[in-house]
């Protein structure tokens, strides 16, 4: 019986560590063709070359959300080498929590700008690939702070609750393309989430939560289950935490 994954072409965005990564691990071992994306070139180059040696098929572009032009690159990129798109998943996601009153507007923008508008560079690059093709999944990457609020998460929190309000605007709109469309919104997930912090006492608060965060394998798990469903079934929402977790 088909996983429905093999073969698949599978584009990821911040694919050089944490869920990225193990989605890569994973779905290149269940068969997927995967195209890397991130701005750190030197692992995603590595990990390509690692997937290729393993007998899979991969290719490292570099990719800063933050730029239209370079997703764009990145899923044409894919599409010129392989054919086709099959998998959009909009990973890519930095963390810099700070109470709002310690100003720290630097930061409110980068998780705009990469959280929020590298969300839709994605969808934008992708999209009109999937219209063409009358098929596709878009996946893209919430968080649990996109379903409660925290001190010092404010605006994270409000990047990723965009981030599901557009997922769920998209499922209604790409009905008549037979696109899919799945928003997963981890808990605390073993990443490099943490180091995007700049407030040190936040980091350490952060830090201390992610002690009983779950290997990013968990991640690629649930990736997997949205990927795997016959194509008559479109797995729209996954909401994961650690057992431990209670936030």
């Amino acid at each position: 019986m088909s996983n429905n994954i093999e073969g698949k072409v599978v584009v990821i965005t911040g694919a050089s560590s944490g869920l990225g990564e193990a989605a890569a691990r994973l779905l290149s071992a269940q068969g997927a063709t995967v195209a890397l994306g991130a701005r750190r070139v030197n692992r995603i180059k590595s990990l390509a070359d690692e997937l290729t040696a393993g007998g899979g098929k991969a290719l490292a572009i570099p990719t800063d959300v933050t730029h239209f032009e370079q997703v764009k690159r990145l899923v044409d990129v894919a599409v010129q080498t392989y054919g086709r798109i099959d998998v959009m998943i909009n990973n890519a996601g930095v963390m810099p929590h700070s109470p709002l009153e310690r100003l720290k507007i630097d930061d409110w923008n980068r998780m705009i700008d990469v959280n929020l508008r590298g969300v839709l560079y994605g969808i934008a690059a992708a999209l009109p690939y999937m219209k063409a093709q009358l098929s596709g999944h878009i996946i893209n990457v919430s968080s649990v702070a996109g379903h409660k609020v925290r001190p010092g998460s404010a605006v994270y929190a409000a990047t990723k609750t965009a981030v599901r309000v557009i997922s769920e605007g998209l499922r209604q709109e790409v009905k008549p393309y037979n696109i899919r469309t799945t928003v997963i919104s981890p808990g605390a997930v073993a990443s490099e989430l943490a180091d995007s912090i700049t407030e040190p006492d936040i980091a350490q608060s952060v830090r201390d939560l992610y002690e009983i965060a779950v290997p990013a394998d968990t991640f690629a798990q649930m990736v997997l289950f949205a990927m795997s469903q016959p194509e008559t079934v479109d797995v729209n929402e996954i909401l994961f935490r650690p057992t431990r977790q209670d936030l």
